[in-house]
């Protein structure tokens, strides 16, 4: 049985539709990069304990509370991003303004408390900018098998007729209508239905009929951004405790392209229409590309809480609270297919025969559009810092942070959990461990050197990293997937003052591997029901690695006064 979250949308399209929304998808909007004024960046954002600057108000901020004087800047970024698959290498260059802000501050200098500030920034949080694609060699298996593993049901309700359209008329699962509208999936007389990849050859009257064979091309386009707007306000406290409170208000926007195509040679089921005009199935070439255009867009609110704490001069205790961010989100979504038959032998009556290679059966179909309105809660995170000051003219800072995704939860638009969702969730996500350091040298009052490293842990579990669960559920007709490894980050920099005005460059180089999925693992009945020699249920899928490297250039202007 398919593993999915199913939500109806009557109240948001028609009646009868089901939709879904993926928890890998989730896992995508709720992920951050390290992003912010070119000072912050170049020192690996370990700034829990140091504030002083305007990234600050979107990590720690108590960090305002540092500032003895009103600031105002400006940072732009342009991001070089690369993947690599084993067959082709994407490149996609791009510029966001990273952050722009303004903070307040008021002398008071009234004994306890010595100064209160107040800021607003806009932070560009994520941008989820990304091109991947390749080829995937002897593919062992097919999407259609795995649409066939669970569509269930009467063909008929499939069927469009008169005033009659099963998107809208029939609780049929969507990418079962649109693969059986494709002549993907074929029933059988036995019950269920049958995919295209024969996985054994056989002898039928003399004649060898093969096993399936063929190769897979995949192409994802991903694009949209997470921005927030953060208002802040903080003070110090005797020069020992600065404190900061923040509100940050998210505006996120998230566009996906998919096409997965597959090359079968001596498929099963193959259609083409004879003279007599009647169409019959057997054996052929497949050239056939399943593509899903999605959205999702939204907007959230969080909440930020900190302290840093200077018992000496030389060193400093920081410490952050974020709450989760609480979504509002909606999401469409079409699918589409492209395909091309060519049948080289059919059967009937148990006898074999060639029909004429001009047998083509070829077209393109599409769903109805889906429309779903849902709720999300982010991870909650958690941040420690501590920075020391060597000499006056350096600097040193190490950050933990904790991200708690697997808490992070799902409601439908009338705020009614998602179970299956949340369960998921605890299942195969895991927390995400985050190291950064940073450090900083004046070599003279007007120009400073910097440099850093993040290391953060993957968000899934092993086990789902490595393609040993199956049943990996997916959302609506969109079945593939990324499970990502380890983020790294190497950064340095260069920074200048003079007087009030200043300006910094930074330079962020980004690694992570990560392994595409074409759909779910899954256990095929019709492999089960053949494979009489060595009896067993496949249960992978074509997968591919991929290597992402980017690199961002980072340049921030300002002006303290």
């Amino acid at each position: 049985m398919r593993k999915i979250l199913l939500v109806a949308t009557a109240a948001a399209t028609a009646a009868g539709a089901a939709w879904a929304q993926a928890p890998m998808d989730v896992k995508t909007l709720a992920d951050r990069q390290m992003r912010g004024t070119a000072r912050f960046m170049s020192m690996g954002g370990a700034f829990t304990a140091l504030g002083g600057d305007l990234s600050t108000l979107n990590q720690n901020p108590a960090g305002i509370g540092v500032y003895r004087s009103s600031d105002i800047g400006f940072t732009l970024d342009v991001d070089i991003l690369g993947e690599e698959s084993p067959t082709t290498k994407k490149s996609l260059t791009h510029i966001d303004v990273n952050n722009f802000g303004y903070i307040g501050t008021a002398n008071l200098s009234n004994g306890a408390m010595e100064t209160f500030s107040w800021g607003f920034s806009y932070s560009r949080q994520n941008s989820f900018r990304r091109q991947y694609g390749g080829n995937i060699a002897n593919v062992g298996t097919s999407l259609s098998n795995y649409i066939a593993s669970f569509t269930t049901g009467n063909a008929a309700d499939m069927e469009f007729g008169n005033n009659y359209n099963p998107y809208f008329d029939s609780g049929a699962d969507w990418a079962s209508i649109l693969a059986y509208s494709s002549y993907m999936i074929s029933p059988l007389t036995s019950g269920g239905y049958m995919g295209l990849y024969d996985y054994n050859s056989s002898n039928l009257n003399g004649v060898n009929i093969p096993a399936t064979s063929g190769d897979a091309s995949f192409l994802v386009n991903e694009s949209g951004y997470t921005d927030e707007y953060s208002i802040n306000f903080g003070g110090n406290v005797s020069n020992v405790v600065y404190w900061g409170v923040g509100v940050g208000i998210t505006d996120m926007s998230f566009n996906r392209s998919t096409q997965y195509g597959e090359y079968l040679v001596d498929a099963q089921g193959v259609p083409a229409i004879q003279d007599d005009k009647t169409m019959t199935y057997g054996k052929g070439d497949v050239d056939n590309v399943w593509g899903v255009d999605k959205t999702v867009s939204g907007t959230g609110v969080n909440l930020k809480l900190g302290l840093i704490l200077k018992p000496i001069n030389e060193f400093r205790i920081g410490l952050a609270v974020h709450t989760p961010t609480w979504y509002n989100l909606s999401t469409s979504y079409r699918g589409w297919t492209t395909y091309n038959y060519r049948q080289i032998e059919s059967y009937t009556n148990d006898e074999a025969f060639w029909v004429p290679e001009n047998q083509f059966v070829n077209g393109s179909d599409y769903t109805e559009d889906a429309y779903m309105e849902w709720k999300l809660r982010t991870p909650w995170r958690l941040m420690v810092g501590m920075a020391g000051v060597i000499g006056g003219r350096a600097i040193i800072s190490a950050d933990y942070e904790y991200d708690a995704f697997n808490k992070m939860h799902m409601k439908d638009s009338y705020g009614n959990n998602m179970d299956f969702f949340n369960s998921y969730v605890g299942d195969a996500f895991q927390a995400v461990n985050t190291l950064r350091l940073g450090a900083e040298f004046r070599i003279t009052p007007k120009f400073s050197l910097r440099a850093g490293y993040v290391y953060s842990s993957s968000n899934m579990k092993s086990d789902y990293r490595d393609g040993n669960l199956d049943e990996v559920p997916t959302d609506g007709c969109d079945f593939s997937y990324t499970t990502g490894n380890d983020t790294q980050y190497i950064t340095c920099g260069v920074g200048y003052r003079y007087k009030g005005f200043y300006a910094d460059f930074a330079y962020v180089h980004r690694h992570r591997e990560s392994t595409y999925h074409a759909f779910s693992p899954f256990s095929d009945p019709d492999y089960q029901t053949t494979a009489y020699e060595n009896p067993h249920w496949v249960d992978f899928s074509p997968t591919a690695k991929l290597k992402q490297n980017s690199s961002q250039l980072v340049f921030t202007v300002g002006y303290k006064f």
